[in-house]
């Protein structure tokens, strides 16, 4: 779905958020300005887990061309991501081989949901699903304009056909 067919009453962009980077310090996201970005809630214990191959595939396949694939990690969903910065930072590299950036762990529903899902959240899927998180690796599309372009579900595979034509269409924007 495009940001046209979801308007929102905050106009305010995903990137113009603070938020920590998984070893200290700020990720900045304002860094991604004029990139295409996949911002995708992460997990390391979770039967989705295996999406970090398909993610890293992604980023490293479009990078050159402006895509970064930006992973989060939560612990909302049956403390599915337990652990500490380091321990999140060693088994990605270790177990997935996974470059792209990872974000502080945060809250993606509730009360202390992270202020860029604020941001996200309200842009339905092609399903219609708009509103919470429903669990660990769904994806938003960030365009290069910094709006949300698509919203996919957690089962969606990183490199399903859907998700590689939108990213290749707002590469191309």
């Amino acid at each position: 779905m495009t940001t046209s067919q979801n308007a929102r009453k905050d106009d305010s962009l995903p990137l113009d958020v603070e938020i920590g980077a998984l070893q200290g310090g700020s990720a900045d996201l304002s860094q991604y300005t004029g990139r295409v970005v996949l911002v995708v809630n992460v997990a390391s214990k979770c039967g989705l887990t295996p999406q970090y191959s398909g993610l890293e595939r992604l980023h490293e396949r479009y990078a050159e061309q402006g895509l970064t694939v930006l992973g989060v990690p939560c612990n909302q969903f049956m403390g599915q991501e337990p652990g500490g910065a380091d321990e999140i930072a060693d088994f990605c590299s270790a177990t997935y081989g996974v470059t792209f950036p990872m974000t502080e762990k945060v809250e993606v529903n509730g009360a202390g949901r992270h202020p860029l899902y604020d941001r996200l959240t309200g842009f339905a899927d092609a399903e219609g699903h708009s509103g919470d998180v429903r669990w660990n690796f769904e994806k938003f599309l960030i365009g290069r304009d910094g709006k949300v372009a698509a919203r996919f579900a957690p089962r969606t595979e990183p490199e399903a056909a859907e998700v590689v034509a939108a990213v290749e269409a707002r590469l191309a924007d």
